[in-house]
């Protein structure tokens, strides 16, 4: 599994702070590192702070599915890339690989299914044309890979 091709979505060397009584990097901190690469996509598909401010839109987390690999310690540095999976009018399904020792060590993935928000109403909304033609660049982008995503079988796409 090549991941070079992905997108580098966050990259963190792991502080003291971050580890738990087991002397490993805590579980709340892969929820934080993976939250980290979601905005990064976000950032990529063109949903950044202006575009939610100007369509007074948002986006909750619906799904979310861990493994956890390898141990992360303190001092090592952890890359994270993403794969865009799938969308729907209103929802679109990541898989985030965080790797560590210069992408040579898978230590966890983390599946997203996230939805857009009218935060107006605080309910689901379509994606705007410019997010929906930049989500269906990245998922035929990433489609185009020689290899299927490791999915849980978990999150679906509605």
């Amino acid at each position: 599994m090549n991941l070079s091709p992905l997108p580098i979505t966050c990259e963190a060397t792991i502080p003291e702070s971050y580890l738990d009584s087991m002397g490993h990097m805590n579980v709340m901190w892969y929820t934080h590192l993976f939250g980290k690469a979601t905005g990064s996509i976000f950032k990529l598909v063109g949903m950044d702070r202006a575009y939610f401010q100007a369509h007074e839109a948002g986006s909750f987390a619906l799904a979310q599915f861990f493994r956890y690999r390898k141990e992360v310690r303190v001092g090592e540095h952890v890359t994270l890339r993403s794969r865009m999976v799938a969308r729907s009018e209103r929802q679109f399904h990541v898989l985030h690989f965080m790797t560590k020792e210069d992408d040579h060590v898978l230590a966890a993935t983390g599946e997203f299914l996230a939805a857009h928000i009218d935060m107006r109403t605080r309910r689901t909304s379509p994606f705007a044309p410019p997010v929906s033609e930049n989500l269906d660049r990245l998922i035929a982008q990433h489609a185009a890979l020689d290899w299927d995503p490791p999915l849980s079988g978990a999150i679906q796409v509605r």
